[in-house]
């Protein structure tokens, strides 16, 4: 079974950090692209980051210069360092992953920022 399990989530202050982390395991096809998307509260699903296999990131604006993604590929693992957090930055948190076989997400982690 392939599952997507994401961590880190939390309640901080503006101008704090959390650093989120996805797990991908079972069958994973290796050529694929990982991100983040987030969805707040009567929002529609937006795209955070996203990192190719080779290390291409593609960044939301509201996110760049604040967050930065990351993956460690023999761990079939994404990162989101997310730091000067802002109170707009509160949604659930998805991990994605997206090849030509395959699109999978996570179950979400809620990142809260409080001002």
């Amino acid at each position: 079974q392939v599952r997507l399990v994401e961590s880190g989530g939390g309640l901080v202050q503006a101008g704090g950090s959390l650093r989120l982390s996805c797990v991908a395991s079972g069958s994973i096809y290796s050529f694929n692209t990982m991100g983040w998307y987030r969805q707040a509260p009567g929002k529609q699903r937006e795209l955070v980051a996203r990192i190719t296999r080779g290390g291409s990131t593609t960044y939301a604006d509201s996110v760049k210069g604040r967050f930065t993604i990351s993956r460690d590929n023999t761990k079939n693992t994404v990162y989101l360092q997310m730091n000067s957090l802002k109170p707009e930055d509160t949604a659930v948190y998805y991990c994605n992953l997206v090849s030509n076989l395959q699109n999978l997400w996570g179950q979400g982690t809620q990142v809260t920022v409080s001002s």
